[in-house]
């Protein structure tokens, strides 16, 4: 019999901390083949128009630079499905840090010296990267992110709103904010008889195979990727990126093995980013605080190259009942890099506005917010009507006030302070979408009593192998110990990326189906297995493609308290709580670690993260972690996270629900509205740095 703290819910070491800590674990830029070249990738220095000459005379000069690589002698690719991967195929300059040359050489350090020697020559044009409420180029696109329509519209808002006796209108505001993990994106590319291998840091290697074959007309057995360890994506591995493709067309053209890293600067121009987002939040209630009308429009920007909605007002459609709603993105296409995915896309920026216009509500009606929220906490979905498979918000509200201790708070604003030190409380809701796509894998047994997974799934730092490994061993009743588990190869079994929280659903719900497939034969076997052991498989594609009759969702509660400093306006947060309803968790060690980074994500997101564009050269402010400032240890003192259990029998054979990211959803709201408490004054632009605090100190 297994032993039970090794099951699905128990807190299981990751199997690959060992090899993290140790170095033995090896990311894309760190396979050498023998023979070897370094490419270094040339941005381009102006906000748009086009290449008229790149002059390398002086950079081939550089002892060990074998090559540089433009729109002039690249090899030409095939369209891609992604207008970003179209490198070095033409003069056109869409963007500042557009990717305009590629040097090779045969050390990293040759590489650069070359790509600061390059004399590239430019006609410039005009260009506008100012994002604005009333640009004179906004439109209304037909989806948002994620296929939502761009415009949802129930019953009569205006005319609700205007009947309501109890009104919030503001506007909030959010800069760009950048993926930086841990690992810059990297690539190492080499041929081998017509066969193409690839290491990528990448969140899925089948979409990176996808986009290669396409660009090189090449069938996709004719390539491998491998993505076996990803220090971090964030999102901005989530799709194919230039790295991959400019590494295996300068292995192509020069005979050798390429590794080709992007410097840090350069991430911000060519990995995507969270777009800014300016909100109108409109809310109108009852004297009671029963909402009666809800209004969400977005303005958002995309690029000149492809379009792309950050989907902001689409959590207003889940979170708060009212019969009259009107939820609307509108976008300018400006001559900035393609904006993409980052963590929590829609959710993240959404949430912050809906809720701290949820917290201006519960001021002006005099009301505790947690008990506004649970009042107007729906039976269905508002925008379908559709039941919930399950819906724990008011259970992890309730908690959280518990735990946190929130009902002995003084409701006055500015009422505490312990020196120079304000401080205050603040609450805040969150919300993220049951995601699930298909999958399949391989489950087999061998003659010697042991088992193996395997599934193309990529662990970006969730500990995907120990969960897959989990939920292989409670289906097949054996210790956690005798299964081994093989993800990050286009060899094995196809699956979905890492991303949208829907990583371990779509995965586990293939290995549970092919694990379970497999103690069904074993049941059946009498005697020893064969030498060659027995082998099973599965498929979701028929059970990720039924439409569930439920609206799924995982719900949070965030607790913040924070000290702002009255003379310096620097804003502490002392504690920070989430509790979630995210189905059954899987691993309470790898759940806990999920839920607490995404807090300290939104920690950075209300306070240090902000990137604005150079009017007047098109580039972002802050390209490094130097000017870019992430959360370090000393801002996040006391963190916790918790969750309800929850039993939800709509969502797969697990009963789980994505975590990566509701955990950065609530969190920035409950900080600004803490800091409202704090101070009195509400800021309605991230992130609250002291010189935007310090007018409202004085």
């Amino acid at each position: 019999m297994p032993h039970a703290p090794q099951l699905t819910g128990a807190p299981v070491v990751r199997r690959e901390a060992r090899d993290k800590v140790t170095g033995t674990a090896r990311y894309a830029a760190e396979h050498t083949p023998p023979g070897c070249l370094y490419a270094w990738p040339v941005p381009a220095t102006i906000a748009a128009g086009r290449v008229t000459a790149v002059r390398a005379v002086d950079a081939l000069a550089v002892p060990g630079v074998h090559t540089v690589l433009t729109h002039d002698n690249a090899p030409a690719l095939a369209e891609p499905e992604d207008p970003i991967l179209a490198v070095l195929q033409s003069d056109r300059v869409p963007h500042h840090g557009w990717p305009i040359a590629l040097v090779v050489a045969d050390s990293p350090e040759a590489a650069r010296t070359g790509a600061g020697r390059l004399l590239v020559e430019y006609e410039s044009t005009e260009h506008d990267v100012t994002l604005t409420e009333d640009h004179p180029g906004l439109y209304t696109p037909e989806k948002a992110n994620g296929g939502f329509p761009a415009v949802r519209k129930r019953g009569d808002f205006e005319r609700s709103f205007a009947a309501a006796p109890v009104q919030v209108d503001a506007t909030y505001r959010l800069t760009s904010l950048h993926n930086h993990p841990m690992e810059p994106h990297a690539a190492t590319a080499w041929w081998a008889e017509g066969h193409l291998t690839v290491h990528d840091s990448s969140q899925g290697s089948d979409a990176v195979r996808k986009s290669l074959a396409r660009v090189l007309g090449l069938g996709p057995e004719h390539i491998t990727v491998v993505s076996e360890h990803v220090g971090g994506g964030f999102g901005s591995k989530g799709t194919t990126r230039p790295q991959a493709i400019m590494a295996a067309m300068a292995a192509r053209h020069t005979g050798h093995p390429v590794k080709m890293v992007f410097p840090r600067a350069q991430l911000a121009e060519v990995v995507g980013h969270r777009a800014p987002t300016i909100q109108r939040v409109r809310l109108g209630a009852d004297l009671e605080g029963i909402l009666h009308a809800v209004s969400q429009e977005i303005v958002t920007h995309t690029s000149t190259i492809k379009e792309f909605v950050e989907q902001a007002a689409v959590p207003a459609r889940v979170m708060y009942g009212s019969p009259d709603s009107t939820t609307t993105h509108r976008v300018a296409a400006l001559d900035v890099p393609s904006p993409s995915w980052m963590r929590a896309p829609g959710e993240a920026s959404g949430m912050y506005a809906l809720e701290s216009a949820m917290d201006e509500l519960a001021s002006a009606l005099g009301m505790d917010p947690v008990e506004l929220r649970l009042l107007n906490d729906p039976a269905t979905e508002p925008d379908s009507g559709r039941p919930f498979s399950s819906r724990g918000l008011a259970a992890c509200l309730r908690e959280g006030a518990t735990r946190f201790g929130w009902h002995g708070r003084d409701p006055r604003p500015a009422a505490r302070q312990e020196g120079r030190w304000l401080l205050g409380t603040g609450v805040a809701s969150a919300t993220y979408p049951v995601l699930v796509s298909r999958s399949t894998a391989r489950a087999h047994a061998a003659a010697d009593g042991t088992f193996r997974v395997e599934v193309n799934a990529t662990d970006i730092g969730t500990g995907a192998r120990t969960v897959l490994a989990q939920i292989a061993a409670s289906a097949l009743a054996t210790d956690v110990d005798t299964v081994d588990v093989r993800i990050g190869s286009t060899d094995l079994p196809t699956a979905p990326l890492a991303g949208g929280s829907s990583g371990t659903a779509s995965w586990g719900w293939a290995v549970h189906k092919a694990a379970t497939a497999l103690a069904a034969r074993l049941a059946d076997h009498r005697g020893p297995l064969p030498a060659e052991g027995f082998t099973a498989t599965g498929d979701t594609e028929e059970e990720t493609a039924a439409e569930s009759p439920y609206a799924r969702h995982a719900f949070g509660a965030h607790f913040a308290e924070t000290a702002v400093d009255s003379v310096t306006g620097e804003v502490r947060v002392r504690r920070l709580l989430g509790v979630y309803a995210a189905g059954k968790i899987l691993n309470a060690r790898t759940a806990r670690s999920q839920f607490t980074g995404g807090m300290v994500m939104g920690i950075g997101m209300a306070l240090t993260e902000g990137s604005a564009i150079d009017p007047v050269f098109g580039d972002f402010t802050a390209k490094d972690l130097a000017a870019y400032h992430v959360p370090v240890n000393a801002d996040a003192l006391d963190i916790q996270a918790h969750w309800i259990d929850e039993d939800d029998r709509h969502l797969n054979p697990m009963g789980s629900k994505g975590i990566g990211e509701i955990g950065i959803v609530g969190t920035a709201a409950a900080i600004g509205n803490a800091v409202r408490h704090a101070t009195g004054a509400r800021l309605r632009e991230l992130p609250l740095t002291p010189d935007r605090l310090l007018p409202y100190l004085v």
